[in-house]
């Protein structure tokens, strides 16, 4: 592809992420516009998305409620995963529930095992607090009659009579599959179900949403069974949680209920924003200053990546913490690294060589330290993400959000300053030897 083709494809590229960066509504010459959202529907397939900014508990307001699970009457071998299983058996109800973004995260300190839960948009939380309060609730279930006529039946099955649920391996597929292991009347329950439903399947239901419905292939009575099918390794392990949760229902009360106003949240966000811009301009007007008219190629380089940045959140969607937005502009500045580094090498380049191999040297030349540079700064991000919780780490959502936004922020200036700035130096240099 030549990089006149290249440079058309960039500028596409800019003017959907344009659209979708675009507000709801606004003003231009005078006229108001209401950007349209995204509908689409294909047979099945059905598409809606409406690009808005989605903000955290500090910037949109909302509620902030602490639970502490009743754990001491569990063995300590167990307690880590019955409060993984509430834990996600919360934002399950929460999700379902119908709030936007929420978060939700175990704490354990000095003995007490908490669950912290903040519902952004939320300010009466009497009805999502009295719906995440109750305890899990597993139950067995057997279908009965065929058809339109097949009606689902709760057993006496429940999860008071399952001992425990684990991740295993088949020992004949090899595949991931959950163990179950019941107690001695549950043991005796289960067989009875087991026979009478075999060849049928046998929905395992959590707060009266199914949650896998296996068949049966023989009666079962050593207290005993395995759930197998075409798991993955998290869906096997996700499964297994799920199943203790109502294994090991645990008891949670409300400790802290407190409402976030949006007051500070809307002036935090004005103030970034000015901030933002006052620091754009700064970066806009040095790199001009510094290069001339391969600054100008720079600065078009940082509205593009500006634009793409936003129009990213907007898709993901990120949920936009103050944090987040520090991680934002933090990035902006960061955008032109690879171009200094670039136009620094091209100063020494030029007078070697004709301009167009100067021009290929330079990006050749700058990529090694561009690449470290930003591997480094990915690194970091990575662990102040801490993706896999790991318990020597930090797990704050404030951090978190910073992690993600910085590490977006990198990613989309490696293009911008690699891809965006090369082709454009290429087609000028091409159309005008004698730029510099």
């Amino acid at each position: 592809m030549t990089p006149a083709k290249k440079l058309l494809f960039i500028f596409l590229l800019f003017f959907a992420a344009l659209f979708v960066s675009l507000p709801n509504k606004f003003s231009l010459f005078g006229r108001e516009f209401t950007r349209p959202n995204l509908d689409f529907k294909a047979g099945k397939f059905e598409l809606k998305k409406n690009f808005d900014l989605i903000y955290g508990l500090d910037l949109a307001g909302g509620s902030h409620l602490v639970f502490e699970a009743e754990s001491s009457q569990i063995a300590e071998e167990k307690r880590k995963t019955a409060i993984e299983g509430v834990r996600d058996v919360i934002e399950r109800r929460v999700n379902l529930f119908g709030i936007s973004e929420p978060n939700v995260q175990a704490s354990s300190f000095e003995g007490k095992d908490r669950i912290i839960v903040e519902l952004p948009g939320i300010k009466d939380t009497k009805e999502a607090a009295k719906l995440i309060g109750k305890t899990a609730q597993l139950v067995f279930a057997e279908i009965q009659g065929e058809g339109e006529n097949a009606k689902l039946m709760l057993a006496d099955l429940t999860g008071a009579d399952l001992k425990s649920a684990k991740e295993i391996f088949d020992n004949t597929t090899g595949k991931p599959a959950v163990s179950l292991e019941f107690t001695q009347e549950g043991g005796k329950k289960f067989a009875t179900l087991t026979e009478r439903n075999v060849g049928k399947q046998l929905p395992i239901i959590l707060d009266s949403q199914p949650l896998t419905s296996p068949v049966v292939q023989e009666t079962i009575t050593q207290g005993t069974a395995q759930i197998t099918g075409n798991f993955t390794t998290d869906e096997a392990k996700k499964l297994a949680i799920q199943l203790n949760a109502g294994a090991l229902p645990v008891p949670i009360s409300l400790v802290e209920e407190r409402t976030v106003g949006a007051t500070l949240g809307a002036e935090s966000v004005s103030r970034s924003i000015k901030a933002g811009l006052v620091g754009l301009l700064m970066v806009l007007v040095f790199m001009v200053a510094a290069y001339g008219r391969l600054g100008l190629v720079a600065d078009l380089g940082l509205i593009i990546f500006g634009v793409l940045t936003l129009a990213l959140y907007k898709l993901i969607p990120v949920v936009l913490t103050l944090p987040g937005i520090a991680g934002f502009l933090l990035s902006v500045g960061m955008a032109v690294d690879s171009n200094i580094l670039i136009f620094e090498r091209f100063k020494e380049e030029r007078g070697k060589r004709p301009l167009a191999d100067a021009l290929e040297v330079s990006f050749g030349r700058a990529w090694d330290s561009i690449r470290d540079a930003n591997i480094a700064t990915l690194v970091t991000t990575f662990i102040l993400a801490n993706p896999f919780d790991w318990s020597f780490l930090h797990t704050s959502g404030p951090v978190r959000g910073f992690a993600i936004t910085l590490a977006l922020g990198i990613g989309i200036s490696l293009f911008t300053g690699i891809v965006v700035s090369r082709n454009l130096l290429r087609v000028f240099v091409r159309e005008n030897p004698k730029f510099n």
